[in-house]
Formats: C-alpha cells, structure tokens, sequence
C-alpha cells in the first residue's frame, strides 16, 4: 500500500505544498485494524492520529444505563481519533471500532507535536481539520435539536451512504437519537415517497 492518498490529503487542503505533504506523509506508518477491533477503547488515552485510507469504524460511548450510543461514524479518507483525549491526554470516554477490516496510516501524539512545532504549514494544517471538525460537531448538535429523525436520518443517508451497508442498524438509531423502531418506519415511509 503506497501513501499516495495521504499525501494528496495533505497537499489537498491548498495548505500544504506537495515537497512538504511527503515530507509529512514520511513519518506516518502503516495500520491494519482488523473487523470488531478496537483503535481505541474506553478508559485509555488516544495515541494514534489515523488517516483512514480503507474501511468503516464507529465511535461509541457508553450512557449511563449501559447502553452503547453511537457518536460518529468514520469512513475512507477521513481522519480517526479522540480529539478530547487525544490533545488533553485524558482517559477516553468513547471507544473507537472498526465495523470493517481498515486500512490506513498513522502518527503518535508525540509525533504530531514534533511535526506541528517544525513545520508551520502543517500547523495550519492541522488548525484547518480541528475548525471541520469543531463545525461538524456544532452542525451534529443542532441537527439533534432542530431537525426531524427524517431529516437526520437523509443527511447521513447523503453524507455517508456507505454506512448503510456496513453498520447494523441498531448504531445507526444510536446515532441519529431514535430506537430501532423508528429508524424502520422512517425507512419504510421513504420508500413509499
């Protein structure tokens, strides 16, 4: 497997000039997570940075009757980690799996800071993937307040239709706030449109 994907990512963004990309791209090693395992598991600190270049995983957290919720999910091209455990270097609350066999490249903590600190184009970088993400996760919070289950469920059935085919069921309802009964109707209803 070559790090061609990474180092477009990188180079991608406009942020990062393509000597530097490879440069970057160098330092990240390669990572199989086989199907059901876990890159993260609730209670450790998140050490590794993943660009995830094949494959699904999902992040879950448990609520407080046990259950597990999920809370993202990730799939080809997107990067992987706790972000709160990850940069606070706190025990994680959430548990990050793999739904698929995954493929894709990785850095540590450590790192990312050494890199972060002798390349300030991958600082902007990397200020660039903390801004999406901090706006996705604002948008996830608003669309659970503002939208419907209907309209939750068609924007992940837009922005991540792969998941559909690679996630049970019951996580998807996690993730969209609603049981599993509901998640049915609604499918079944938007079949009948």
């Amino acid at each position: 497997m070559n790090k061609e994907n990474l180092v477009h990512f990188f180079h991608n963004t406009n942020l990062v000039s393509l000597s530097t990309a490879h440069e970057i791209a160098d330092r990240f090693a390669h990572k199989f997570i086989p199907k059901n395992q876990f890159l993260l598991s609730e209670g450790k600190i998140s050490d590794e940075y993943l660009f995830l270049e094949k494959g699904y995983m999902r992040a879950f957290a448990h609520d407080l009757e046990g259950n597990e919720v999920s809370t993202n999910f990730c799939s080809s091209g997107q990067v992987v980690f706790e972000i709160s455990s990850f940069f606070n270097r706190t025990r994680s609350k959430e548990n990050i799996q793999a739904l698929t066999d995954c493929e894709g490249w990785y850095i540590s903590y450590q790192q990312l800071n050494d890199l972060f600190h002798s390349l300030p184009e991958f600082r902007e970088f990397g200020r660039s993937i903390l801004v999406k993400g901090f706006a996705e996760l604002k948008t996830r919070m608003l669309a659970m307040i503002t939208e419907t289950a209907e309209e939750r469920y068609e924007a992940l059935l837009k922005t991540n239709p792969g998941i559909f085919q690679h996630a049970p069921l019951k996580h998807i309802a996690s993730y969209l706030g609603i049981t599993d009964t509901s998640l049915s109707r609604i499918r079944k209803d938007l079949l009948k449109k």
